[in-house]
């Protein structure tokens, strides 16, 4: 006698982040075609890099995928390429988004899938208030990493699952929030 529904598969490839991870360019609630390609959803994880436990589980996950993916890195070479010379998602934000103070001191991984992710909140209630929900909160994500072979392109990819948003921050991207705007009834600007 078998229950599967309570049995939890143990994944290597598969990542919860920390609660501390930011989210920005989020574009979770409809697929966005980049140069022409497939419309994906997807999000760019921002961690601290004091998130040492959230780090030391994708380094994991990115090692689990490259083995797993070896025959597909190999493809119809003669060899699999050593894991240090495949391109892998997780960056350092210092050096590749030195001008960016949201990626300061952090390290990043962008995730997308073709199908879109589950949202919910601390609570795990689903998230349906699009503007719950946008570039600068804070959260965990689900994500898993594979092996990519594609025209000669070699690599380690990493898949959007589901996401959690765990409180709010400062928007991303210079927009503010209308509650914000608005939040007193005189004319500050009249003042001055």
């Amino acid at each position: 006698m078998s229950n599967n529904a309570n049995k939890s598969v143990n994944n290597p490839m598969k990542v919860i982040t920390g609660p501390d991870t930011r989210w920005s360019y989020a574009n979770i609630w409809e697929a966005k075609s980049i140069n022409g390609g497939t419309p994906k959803f997807s999000v760019s994880l921002i961690i601290p890099k004091s998130d040492t436990r959230t780090l030391a589980k994708i380094k994991a996950a990115i090692e689990a995928a490259y083995h797993e993916g070896e025959a597909r890195l190999k493809g119809n070479g003669k060899s699999v390429p050593p894991l240090s010379t495949i391109k892998t998602p997780l960056r350092d934000g210092d050096t590749e988004r030195p001008d960016d103070p949201a990626y300061t001191n952090s390290y990043f991984i962008n995730a997308n899938s073709a199908t879109a992710p589950g949202i919910v909140d601390a609570d795990r209630n689903v998230i349906i208030t699009r503007s719950e929900v946008y570039s600068g909160v804070y959260g965990r994500a689900s994500i898993n990493f594979y092996a990519f072979n594609s025209n000669g392109n070699r690599g380690i990819a990493c898949g959007l699952n589901n996401l959690q948003k765990i409180r709010d921050g400062e928007p991303l991207g210079g927009k503010s929030k209308a509650e914000d705007d608005f939040s007193t009834e005189l004319d500050e600007d009249f003042l001055s």
